[in-house]
């Protein structure tokens, strides 16, 4: 076994396995993908890390731990679509349990795709779901993010119902915001 291989295995097994990540699909792919492979070259050492390492600029990968679970949220079946916002290997994971997946970079400034997508996932914290993204969820869609307000984070699942959007909660979790997605700086009373 090569050194990522068993690095990936040591991953599952101390990161994901002990973190309740009980769908094997998950922790089938997690063993399979090279996470490193989503990292350039100089930060490769640090895929398989218990971090959340830099793939492009202002742009993290999940824990290994928090991705699997956000996955898991989102409860994928095969032939469902999804849309990744800035979730390079969450996208892999999907794609691994027969999700077919859009790509986005998660820059506000460029156009989301056109909808319905029954699942969405994001790698970066955002404040709050934003509405654009809700809107784009399919009758039973469910939006798995970490919804984040200072230094505590959470993650979320939004899903979509006939009369609205309802929301539950997962676990605890505090990435780095997705840039554009911060806190907006004000004046409190």
């Amino acid at each position: 076994m090569g050194d990522t291989a068993e690095a990936r295995l040591n991953m599952v097994e101390s990161q994901v396995r002990t973190a309740d990540v009980t769908d094997l699909r998950i922790q089938d792919a997690m063993r399979r993908i090279p996470r490193e492979s989503f990292l350039p070259a100089d930060r490769a050492f640090m895929a398989y890390a218990d971090m959340e390492p830099e793939y492009a600029p202002g742009r993290r990968l999940l824990r290994p731990r928090d991705v699997a679970k956000l996955v898991q949220l989102a409860a994928p079946v095969a032939g469902e679509s999804a849309l990744a916002i800035a979730a390079p290997y969450a996208a892999a994971l999907l794609e691994a349990c027969d999700v077919k997946v859009v790509h986005h970079d998660g820059d506000p400034a460029v156009a989301l795709p056109a909808g319905p997508f029954d699942i969405l996932v994001c790698e970066g914290a955002v404040v709050r779901a934003p509405e654009a993204w809700l809107a784009l969820l399919a009758l039973g869609g469910r939006a798995a993010l970490i919804e984040r307000n200072g230094p505590a984070g959470r993650a979320i699942v939004h899903v979509r119902t006939p009369e609205a959007i309802g929301r539950r909660t997962g676990f605890d979790s505090a990435p780095p915001y997705l840039p554009g997605f911060e806190p907006q700086a004000g004046f409190a009373f």
